[in-house]
């Protein structure tokens, strides 16, 4: 297990525009969205509170988390699998659920790399408050994280080659992104689109990430969610997973 993930991080340092897209465009996009006056303005949907204390940096964290889930890894290992290399490892006694490991936990680090300098770039630049609950934002960043990468790993079992793996990520990524509320705030959906955001993953990891940034608990029910999209997933992925 050490060695696989040794040898995916150097690859995935190797494949630095990826890394650069992944970890750069959402501090550009905070940074763009956060000098526009309205982002400073006190929000009555959020208590009063600004939108880029607590909603922009929360959005632009589920995007990189959504970008390395849907797009990075299905790519990676839909690589691997065309190029040969997943056959030669079938004859290998690595298992494939160290290898869906590794890539998880190699993607959350970038993810971790990616949230840090949200936040403190914020901070400094545009005066973002800081998460009010650390503890629990880590925590709840740390369990969403792994199940949306889980639901990278399924597409990355499922996709047949690298031409169709970014259409199925797509299809996967752009409706996660709407039920989080990144177009149409959770605060004013609809009660119906509003349960499916629920049960959707990235709806309670982005208001969870949201209440823990403004210092409230996170919801039980999205806890619940993400750890049942995380087991589901995961299982799902190591279930599917094809060699060649």
């Amino acid at each position: 297990m050490r060695k696989i993930f040794v040898v995916e991080a150097k690859l995935h340092l190797r494949d630095w525009p990826t890394m650069f897209f992944c970890i750069g465009l959402p501090l550009v996009l905070l940074l763009a969205l956060g000098n526009i006056p309205d982002m400073s303005k006190p929000d009555p949907n959020l208590g009063g509170q600004r939108s880029i204390d607590t909603l922009l940096p929360a959005m632009m964290t589920l995007l990189a988390l959504l970008t390395l889930s849907c797009t990075v890894l299905p790519a990676v290992l839909t690589g691997y699998r065309e190029q040969g290399v997943l056959r030669r490892m079938s004859m290998t006694p690595v298992h494939p659920g160290r290898l869906l490991a590794a890539q998880l936990l190699i993607n959350l680090a970038v993810g971790v790399v990616s949230t840090s300098l949200l936040i403190v770039v914020g901070h400094l630049v545009l005066g973002t408050a800081m998460p009010r609950q650390f503890l629990g934002f880590v925590l709840v960043f740390l369990l969403g994280s792994a199940a949306l990468l889980a639901i990278g790993l399924v597409i990355a079992s499922i996709a047949p080659n690298g031409k169709t793996a970014p259409g199925i990520g797509s299809a996967v990524m752009f409706p996660l992104m709407f039920l989080a509320g990144m177009w149409f705030p959770r605060d004013i959906m609809p009660d119906a689109l509003r349960t499916v955001s629920d049960f959707s993953v990235a709806g309670p990891f982005a208001q969870a990430l949201r209440d823990t940034w403004a210092g409230h608990p996170p919801q039980l029910l999205h806890v619940a969610v993400m750890a049942g999209g995380l087991l589901l997933f995961g299982g799902l992925a190591v279930r599917l997973f094809r060699w060649e």
